[in-house]
C-alpha cells in the first residue's frame, strides 16, 4: 500500500516537472519569437524628456512698467500684448522727428527756389556783360572820333588854322574817350567776376538738389528714418508675444524699470515640442533619421500613445559636454556606457489633444525594422 501511494507520488511530481518544463521551453519559444520578430527591431528608454524651443521675451528699449497684462501659466497667442512701457518720452522723440522732417522738407523747397533765383541772377549778370560790351563799343567809336579830330587839328595847327583852345578842346575830348573806353572795359571785367559769384553760388546750391526729387533728398531721406526709428521705439514700448504658448519664469513687476536685453518672462510653445530621449550608445547601431517612435507620458499614462518620429542625434553625449569633461586619458580608467539624446518630433495632433510641458518626462520605443531616411550618423 505504501509503495503504491509512493509511484502514484512519484508519477504526479514528475507529470508537474514535465509540465513545467514543457511550460519553460514553450515560454522561451514565444519570448524567442517575439524577440526575433518584436524585440529585436526595438529599442526603449524611460531617460527622455519633453522640450520645446522656448521664446523669451526681452525689451528692445528702456523705460518704467506702466502694465503687466498676463500672468504666470498664462496661455497667450501670438501678436498679444503682455508688457506695456511707459511711452511719453519715445512719444516726444517722435513729436520731435516729425519737426525734424517738416524743416527738412522745407529747407529742400528752399534749395529749389534758391536755385531758380540764383538762374535769374546768371542770366541778370549775362546781361549786364553784354551791356558792357556796348559800352565798349561805343567807347571805342568815341575814341576813335576823338582821335581823329585830334590829329586834323593837329595837322592845321602849324598852318595857324586852329586856334590853340580849339587844339586843346581836342585834346581834352581825346583823353575823355580814352577813360571811358577804360572805365567801359574795367565795367566788363566787373560784369565777369559777378557773373562768375553767382554762376558759383548756384553750382553750390546745385550740389544738394542734383540727381535727386525734393522728396528723395539726402537730407529729407534723414529726418524721415529718424523719425520712423522714433517710431520703431514707440512700437516697442508694447512688448507682444512671439509665439503661441504659456508664460512662464515671469519676473516682470508694476514700475520696475526695466533695461534692453533684460529677461522679463519665457513663452513655451505647448504645439512644437520634441522629445530629447538619451539612448545608451549601444542601442543606436540602428538607429535611423524618419523610424516611426511612439512615446508615452508620466503624465498621461501608458493607454496615451503619442506619436513621432527620429529627426537627428547630438553632436555629442552629455558628458562630452559637462562643465568639467571626464578625464578618461589620465589616471584610473573604468568603462562607463555613454548616453547620447536623440531629438525625436512630436505628431502635433497628439499634442494638441493632450499638450506636454518642457521638462516632463516620456518614454520612448524607436522601431527600427523600418530603414526610412538617411543614417542618423
Amino acid at each position: 500500500m505504501a509503495d503504491s501511494a509512493a509511484l502514484s507520488s512519484n508519477a504526479r511530481r514528475n507529470r508537474l516537472l514535465g509540465l513545467l518544463a514543457l511550460v519553460v521551453v514553450v515560454g522561451a519559444i514565444l519570448y524567442a519569437v517575439y524577440w526575433v520578430l518584436v524585440a529585436s527591431h526595438h529599442v526603449e528608454t524611460d531617460n527622455a524628456y519633453v522640450g520645446a524651443d522656448s521664446a523669451q521675451v526681452t525689451p528692445l528699449v528702456a523705460g518704467p512698467v506702466a502694465r503687466v497684462l498676463v500672468a504666470e501659466t498664462q496661455i497667450v497667442k501670438a501678436g498679444q500684448p503682455l508688457v506695456v512701457l511707459d511711452d511719453a518720452d519715445a512719444r516726444i522723440d517722435v513729436l520731435e522727428a516729425q519737426a525734424a522732417l517738416g524743416q527738412a522738407q522745407r529747407r529742400v523747397s528752399g534749395y529749389f527756389a534758391t536755385d531758380t533765383a540764383l538762374a535769374g541772377q546768371v542770366a541778370a549778370r549775362q546781361a549786364d556783360i553784354a551791356r558792357a560790351d556796348a559800352g565798349i563799343v561805343s567807347a571805342q567809336a568815341d575814341l576813335d572820333r576823338a582821335r581823329i579830330d585830334l590829329d586834323r587839328r593837329k595837322a592845321l595847327a602849324g598852318s595857324g588854322a586852329v586856334s590853340g583852345d580849339e587844339l586843346t578842346s581836342a585834346q581834352n575830348r581825346f583823353a575823355i574817350a580814352q577813360s571811358a573806353l577804360i572805365e567801359a572795359r574795367a565795367t566788363r571785367t566787373q560784369a565777369l567776376a559777378t557773373r562768375g559769384a553767382a554762376e558759383g553760388s548756384r553750382g553750390v546750391n546745385s550740389a544738394l538738389i542734383t540727381g535727386v526729387a525734393a522728396g528723395e533728398n539726402p537730407e529729407v531721406v534723414a529726418a524721415r528714418a529718424k523719425l520712423a526709428a522714433a517710431q520703431l521705439a514707440l512700437s516697442r514700448t508694447v512688448l507682444r508675444a512671439p509665439i503661441d504658448g504659456v508664460i512662464a519664469k515671469k519676473s516682470v513687476q508694476l514700475g520696475q524699470q526695466v533695461q534692453v536685453g533684460a529677461p522679463l518672462m519665457v513663452i513655451v510653445p505647448t504645439k512644437s515640442a520634441y522629445v530629447d530621449a538619451n539612448f545608451k550608445e549601444v542601442q543606436l547601431e540602428k538607429v535611423k533619421i524618419g523610424q516611426p517612435v511612439i512615446l508615452t507620458s508620466d503624465l498621461y499614462g501608458s493607454h496615451v500613445k503619442f506619436h513621432g518620429k527620429v529627426v537627428g542625434l547630438s553632436g555629442g553625449t552629455g558628458s562630452a559636454f559637462s562643465l568639467i569633461p571626464a578625464q578618461n586619458a589620465s589616471g584610473n580608467w573604468i568603462k562607463v556606457v555613454q548616453r547620447l539624446p536623440v531629438r525625436i518630433s512630436i505628431d502635433p495632433a497628439d499634442l494638441a489633444a493632450h499638450p506636454l510641458r518642457i521638462g516632463l518626462s516620456m518614454k520612448a520605443a524607436i522601431d527600427t525594422a523600418q530603414s526610412m531616411g538617411k543614417s542618423a550618423r
